[in-house]
């Protein structure tokens, strides 16, 4: 068994993420958080083509109850939105970002940002989707149309959008799951769904806040998802103005994770993506899938 959490795939992340102990919610039915932006550079690495570099190659996820079974009374020694194990940034080939959104589901949060996915199909940019359950059920024809679309990757954002703890710890007043087992069933019952869903385990998996313990990290990996956080905070929890978007997006570099919403078509997110991404592109970068 490992120790304090450690997982046995390793570090999969590289790079860090200087939050100053905030993350990127954006899901609950109010938005009176403050969000610090994060920011980090990446190293370059030697993969091309519309996905990035493998971290590493993912081992068959393991039953969710042996696997929270094996974790069962592990003390967590860390606790944030970074950490060895959670991929922050990854290793580029060139001037390569990755984009992701986050669909949280949930009161108030079931919507979807239709001029932010219609600009990223019309300009033909792909971006990974970190889809919660409570969306799913309450799309279930959009995300099919979604996960049909070759420009976009599915990935796991959980079932209740719960910060991942194994001892209840919370985020922003959320509070977390209490147990190894409650954390492998907030990961699981979406892999099952997401798989169903596409065909395909979904790679990836980004807790609820962006959120995780150590021993948690560790039993998402035995799950056979690889956690994600990010390095470019570029909506602030969908509460950032079009402006805030678009100077937070500037933070792009070889490797970068940016973090943004997709439930909230009233934020400023699509409008500030919507001026930041051609003039990324313009500068040669090349957006790919994790």
């Amino acid at each position: 068994m490992l120790d304090k959490g450690i997982s046995r795939r390793g570090m999969l992340g590289v790079g860090a993420v200087l939050a100053a102990g905030f993350a990127a919610t954006g899901c609950g039915a109010t938005q009176n958080t403050s969000y610090a932006q994060a920011r980090a550079s990446a190293a370059p690495g030697a993969a091309a083509g519309v996905r990035a570099a493998p971290v590493s190659a993912a081992p068959a996820a393991g039953p969710p109850s042996t696997v929270a079974a094996e974790y069962a009374g592990m003390r967590p020694q860390r606790w944030g939105v970074e950490m060895a194990g959670i991929m922050s940034t990854f290793p580029a080939a060139g001037k390569q970002m990755a984009l992701t959104f986050d669909a949280c589901g949930g009161p108030g949060n079931n919507d979807i940002d239709e001029s932010l996915v219609n600009f990223l199909i019309a300009e033909r940019i792909p971006a990974t989707l970190f889809l919660n359950k409570r969306w799913i059920d309450a799309n279930r024809a959009r995300a099919a149309q979604l996960a049909a679309n070759p420009l976009f990757e599915l990935a796991n954002h959980g079932v209740a959008h719960k910060p991942l703890s194994v001892n209840g710890r919370e985020a922003y007043g959320i509070a977390g799951t209490r147990s190894a087992r409650d954390a492998a069933d907030e990961v699981w019952a979406n892999h099952e769904l997401l798989t169903t869903l596409t065909g395909t385990p979904p790679r990836f998996f980004r807790a609820g806040t962006a959120h995780y313990d150590d021993v948690a990290v560790s039993i998402v990996d035995e799950l056979g998802e690889t956690p994600v956080g990010f390095s470019i905070n570029a909506d602030f929890g969908a509460t950032a103005s079009a402006a805030k978007v678009q100077s937070a997006m500037n933070a792009a570099a070889p490797g970068a994770i940016s973090l943004a919403h997709m439930h909230r078509p009233h934020s400023g997110t699509a409008a500030g993506m919507i001026a930041a991404l051609p003039q990324i592109r313009a500068m040669g970068f090349t957006f790919v899938h994790l």
